[in-house]
């Protein structure tokens, strides 16, 4: 289970080493993490970086750094999705005329003024 889950991350690690030298940028291991179906919000992220080691300067991540740090993350399932139900409820609130669709202007609406 482990050597897979590694693999996994070894993976998604690789599609983001433009340079292929087994690091990337900093900014990028939020997507990594999100690509590997976790969902930690930008502070949770932050955290995650506070595990690993960032070298400096620069702000490159070591997959060596990284792969210990996110096999514990997907080991103890952590930032899963917000179930499908809760995300349902949410729309039908703004979808105040049960059309099942929300507009753009209203999305805006939303958004910006409630």
């Amino acid at each position: 289970l482990v050597a897979e889950i590694e693999k996994k991350i070894t993976e998604a690690f690789e599609v983001f080493d433009r340079e292929s030298n087994k690091t990337v940028d900093v900014r990028e291991i939020g997507c990594i993490v999100r690509s590997l179906g976790c969902f930690p919000n930008e502070a949770e992220v932050q955290e995650l970086l506070a595990q690993i080691e960032v070298e400096e300067p620069g702000g490159f991540v070591h997959l060596e750094s990284f792969l210990p740090v996110m096999t514990k993350v997907l080991l103890d399932r952590r930032f899963r999705p917000i179930p499908e139900d809760v995300i349902l409820h949410a729309f039908e609130a703004l979808d105040e005329n049960k059309c099942g669709y929300i507009t753009k202007e209203d999305l805006v609406k939303h958004l910006t003024e409630e």
